[in-house]
């Protein structure tokens, strides 16, 4: 594997590999959604929330929020997937969870007047970003310069019209192979990703790398405050530099 995807950056902190975040794919962009009994985060305080797994998105934001309300969630227990866990808080089973963009779409549009979706305050943090080895992604420059510059265009002609995905997606490649609802929803997934603001139209860059020091420093993930953080021990911006050229 040339390429990988993923926030790993707990594993680069502690192992100190030449690996660094190339482009920022999605934001975190997750909802707490909730029974009737809750209307804003504070009344989370002391709750039992379901989240996805330890270490991991869901957990991250849990942690950040009880950092910046100065509050505690009660017991926490994890179930993968954020359709199961919808599927959890229709069943009754809990009462509070984060949950991903389309799934928080599903249970406002199925289910909306019997749950809340809680205001969240804005993040730019990474959820998936694309990172490389160092050496590699230097000795691979040209290679990466045109793969970092294709995304760049895709994602600024997708903010621009989300429908671009489906009608440029290839019927024999990977996307084309999906099944026929999932093909059929194409369109409207990536516009209301667009509409949510999941996506960064310039790859993140050095506005995401700040947002990921911050966000995963807070969240437990990275040893340090943000501060004292450097931002090139974790990120290689060269290529986005040459595509916004």
């Amino acid at each position: 594997m040339d390429i990988g995807f993923g926030t790993p950056y707990s594993v680069m902190q502690r192992s100190k590999a030449p690996v660094r975040i190339i482009f920022q794919l999605s934001k975190l962009k997750f909802f707490p959604v909730t029974s009737k009994k809750y209307s804003k985060l504070e009344d989370l305080n002391g709750e039992p929330i379901m989240l996805h797994s330890r270490g991991g998105g869901t957990e991250s934001i849990a942690n950040v929020i009880e950092d910046r309300l100065n509050m505690k969630f009660g017991k926490r227990s994890y179930v993968p997937g954020s359709a199961n866990r919808i599927a959890a808080l229709i069943a009754g089973q809990t009462d509070a969870t984060i949950v991903d963009l389309s799934n928080k779409n599903k249970l406002v549009k199925l289910h909306g007047n019997n749950f809340n979706v809680l205001p969240m305050f804005e993040v730019d943090a990474s959820d998936e970003a694309l990172f490389a080895n160092l050496n590699w992604i230097k000795a691979n420059s040209k290679d990466v310069d045109i793969f970092v510059g294709a995304l760049v265009s895709v994602y600024q002609d997708m903010m621009k019209d989300p429908t671009i995905i489906s009608r440029e997606t290839n019927p024999d490649g990977p996307i084309g192979q999906l099944p026929k609802e999932v093909l059929g929803n194409l369109d409207q997934f990536y516009t209301d990703a667009v509409a949510g603001g999941l996506y960064d139209a310039n790859g993140g860059g050095m506005k995401a790398a700040k947002a990921d020091m911050e966000w995963y420093s807070k969240a437990g993930q990275l040893q340090g405050d943000a501060g004292s953080l450097n931002i090139n021990d974790f990120w290689y911006m060269e290529p986005l530099n040459k595509a916004a050229k």
